[in-house]
């Protein structure tokens, strides 16, 4: 174990059990590897906290949002408030987060962003707190390992996600469920929590961790029409099993992780794609996490 300070953090979200999305990946990631590298994790206020980690500035069944954040600086000013930023407006088609951030922004001492794309999209928006960095999400590589493809003969697409927003894609993959139907050599696999719009798709219930990585496994091509993605974690899974991945080009954090050399435009390009059937592996580097969370710790160390 590293030679460093130990502090008092408290982070207002707590890991769950089960397949809940990316962000209770990271949580997890955080309350382990932090504890492991020394540091004491709570998820209430109490006296002596030296760091407020803000995972969401909302409300959950901790009861800590930023309002009670904030109120704690007020009175403890030598702590610090750094909040991760990992959402916005673009994500989902919504019309107060931007704003509701921004606010948030102006009692931070310091915040990470989940990608340059999201820094960006901030930055040009007038983010009031000028210490900022990037620190992309990790994956579990002792998990989602690379494996052998599918037969030649086949293309085997699949995709996944917890959320079932429409912005995550699904033009491109019912638009998939149709090319399942027109050619034999085809086929269609979705896993997370579908729209029940699916005819010619095989669909699997939402999972996490091992029977994630297998239901992954053995792919041609992995598949991603989400729009405007802050950080996306499912882009970082299917990489880190060794499918080649590709994203639209709207795909915002998305593009960033797969790579400019992986993206299609519209549903025209997307059939020429699958159809060619000439897939290569990204190029872009991907880190456990481990190594994201040594980031964030090397962080936090710096602000004390």
């Amino acid at each position: 174990m590293e030679n460093r300070l130990t502090m008092k953090i408290l982070i207002n979200r707590k890991p769950i059990e089960g397949s809940w999305g990316g962000g209770n990946n990271f949580v997890s990631a955080f309350v382990e590897q932090l504890t492991f590298l020394g540091h004491h994790i709570v998820h209430e206020l109490q006296p002596g906290i030296d760091v407020l980690f803000v995972q969401d500035p909302r409300y959950d069944e901790c009861g800590i949002s930023i309002n009670e954040i904030a109120d704690y600086k007020s009175k403890n000013p030598a702590c610090k408030i750094v909040q991760r930023v990992n959402e916005c407006d673009a994500r989902k088609g919504t019309e107060h987060m931007d704003q509701y951030l921004q606010q948030c922004s102006t009692v931070n001492d310091y915040t990470v962003f989940v990608s340059r794309w999201m820094k960006d999209y901030f930055l040009k928006k007038g983010w009031a707190c000028p210490h900022t960095c990037v620190i992309m999400n990790g994956v579990d590589l002792g998990i989602f390992k690379q494996g052998n493809s599918n037969s030649h003969n086949e293309i085997s697409v699949v995709a996944h996600h917890w959320s079932n927003n429409y912005l995550k894609g699904f033009d491109c993959y019912e638009f998939l469920d149709y090319l399942a139907s027109r050619h034999d050599n085809i086929k269609f696999t979705y896993i997370g929590r579908s729209r029940g719009s699916f005819d010619n798709t095989l669909e699997i219930k939402p999972c996490h961790g091992i029977e994630l990585a297998r239901n992954l496994e053995g792919h041609t091509v992995y598949i991603s029409g989400s729009r405007n993605d802050p950080g996306p974690n499912h882009i970082l899974e299917a990489m880190a099993s060794g499918i080649p991945t590709y994203v639209h080009a709207e795909g915002g954090g998305a593009v960033e992780f797969a790579g400019h050399d992986h993206t299609f435009r519209n549903l025209a390009d997307l059939e020429r794609l699958v159809l060619g059937g000439e897939f290569k592996k990204n190029s872009t580097e991907i880190y456990d996490w481990k190594e994201c969370m040594h980031r964030y710790a090397g962080l936090i160390d710096g602000l004390m």
